[in-house]
């Protein structure tokens, strides 16, 4: 489990900024899914998908996409389990470890283009990045490769060498900037493949920035973000400052 049932986003509501809905998506390949739309008031431009950790759309990510709508980013969260387990939000006894082994690159890929189609229904070259936690980390380094023409793609404590395929075999493809922000208390993702993963985009020439937070343990941002809000304060601002300065560059 990758943070506490009742855990929110360590970051204040903005009342009156946002508005959301619930959306069932469809993918190439005939997958219906479930998925979370949050709309800004004051919309800044860009959008952005967002890719949950193992527990799929879950009421964490539903709250994330609305912070993000009330900071000017239009969201639209998604589930990746429509195809095993049907159309639905996760409630905290959803059985994902029955599911995520079942869960492919080829299809996050698919549902990821079905979002960011989304998001760009009514602008085609809105600037769309991805952002993902844990499970979801690497999913959305992975989008970066596969050919949704990111703005750039965000990770939270993904594992770079994640099986079957981690996104370090990958980083030849990366066709946007990305942006790692990494647990340095991690024995999971332990600091050398972290510095693998940076030393890897560097020699393929992907513009990076990779932020490891020394003290804090995974998933930090959700997990105790109370304990370790002033890392958490620092990678949400380096999320909005990520997605403003890229957005500016497309």
């Amino acid at each position: 489990m990758c943070y506490n049932g009742d855990a929110s986003p360590p970051v204040d509501p903005i009342e009156g900024g946002a508005s959301g809905r619930d959306l069932v998506l469809a993918s190439v390949d005939g997958n219906r899914f479930a998925a979370f739309s949050a709309t800004s008031a004051e919309s800044k431009g860009p959008g952005v998908v967002i890719l949950p950790d193992v527990r799929g759309l879950h009421h964490f990510y539903v709250e994330l996409a609305l912070r993000l709508a009330e900071h000017g980013y239009d969201a639209v969260a998604i589930d990746y389990f429509g195809r095993t387990a049907g159309v639905g939000k996760r409630e905290d006894d959803f059985a994902y470890k029955e599911h995520v082994p079942r869960t492919t690159l080829k299809g996050v890929a698919a549902d990821t283009a079905a979002a960011v189609g989304h998001l760009r229904d009514q602008e085609a070259n809105r600037p769309i990045f991805t952002l993902g936690f844990c499970f979801g980390g690497s999913n959305s380094w992975h989008q970066a490769a596969a050919g949704h023409g990111l703005a750039g793609a965000i990770g939270f404590y993904g594992n770079p060498l994640r099986p079957p395929k981690g996104p370090m075999e990958a980083v030849s493809d990366f066709a946007c900037p990305i942006l790692a922000l990494m647990a340095g208390d991690d024995p999971g993702i332990p600091n050398e493949v972290v510095e693998g993963f940076r030393q890897a985009m560097d020699n393929a020439g992907v513009e990076n920035e990779v932020v490891v937070y020394s003290d804090a343990p995974h998933s930090f941002f959700d997990r105790q973000q109370e304990r370790f809000s002033r890392e958490s304060a620092d990678a949400w601002s380096r999320v909005l400052e990520f997605i403003g300065l890229h957005s500016e560059s497309t």
